[in-house]
């Protein structure tokens, strides 16, 4: 198995250590990692903001750097939904469709593709998951509290193997953290609002850390806590997994 490690761009500038956390657990569980040195974006921002014409070179390039490698895996569901769903701009050739298969979220790779969900890590803290939009009702990584049907969480299965590890209920199990890209530039109070929301259900039900599968959600709802000195960190779920504390 041929795996390329796509680290998205604000991973790769303010949060490395979670780029590594994924690299070190990927490799702890046997496989072999490519980096492609020339990746840069999944082209998301751009599209997000409007200008998605303006994104074809870059999905052209991502299509370059990736192409020949069996899956393409992210600690980042909504790169990974981006790069799934949102690649029909540019021609369809073998190599795109290709691309688009099988790049896949961390979790979602490591659960339905390897088949593993007890990976021996340790962690000994309170821990509150929070489910990303785009993971969660993009790339289906879990069941929404709309539909009825069983909870179902690719994410939290895995976090409940691990050792130490405090998985603590929430009352909004899947309530949206408000960052949502440029959202939270263009609509500024009512991000911070849905973040405080977020932080406070964590809060009042004992978390010490936040984790999810998206670094961005993380960054955003890290940012409303250091700014209120509120008493709750925030760690991507690669961290954990990666973790034998």
């Amino acid at each position: 198995m041929k795996v390329g490690l796509f680290i998205p761009c604000y991973i790769d500038q303010f949060y490395p250590q979670v780029g590594v956390a994924t690299l070190e657990l990927l490799e702890r569980l046997g496989l072999k990692i490519y980096y492609p040195k020339n990746q840069t974006c999944c082209g998301q921002p751009m599209a997000n903001s409007g200008f998605e014409c303006y994104s074809k070179d870059t999905y052209n390039l991502f299509v370059k750097n990736f192409q020949d490698y069996d899956f393409i895996v992210s600690p980042s569901g909504s790169c990974a939904y981006h790069v799934r769903n949102h690649f029909n701009i540019i021609e369809q050739d073998e190599r795109v469709v290709h691309i688009r298969k099988n790049t896949f979220e961390l979790c979602d790779f490591i659960t339905n593709v390897l088949g593993n969900t007890d990976i021996g890590a340790s962690f000994h803290k309170k821990v509150g998951l929070h489910q990303s939009c785009h993971g969660l009702r993009g790339l289906r990584l879990g069941d929404c509290s709309e539909l009825v049907s069983e909870t179902n969480s690719i994410a939290q299965s895995l976090l409940l193997k691990v050792k130490g590890l405090q998985l603590m209920s929430l009352k909004r199990q899947d309530e949206c953290c408000g960052f949502g890209g440029t959202f939270a530039i263009t609509e500024e109070a009512i991000s911070i609002k849905m973040g405080k929301d977020r932080l406070t259900d964590h809060i009042e039900n004992g978390v010490e850390i936040i984790t999810a599968t998206d670094m961005s959600c993380l960054m955003h709802l890290e940012g409303i806590s250091k700014r209120n000195n509120l008493p709750i960190e925030v760690k991507h779920i690669a961290e954990i997994l990666n973790s034998q504390c």
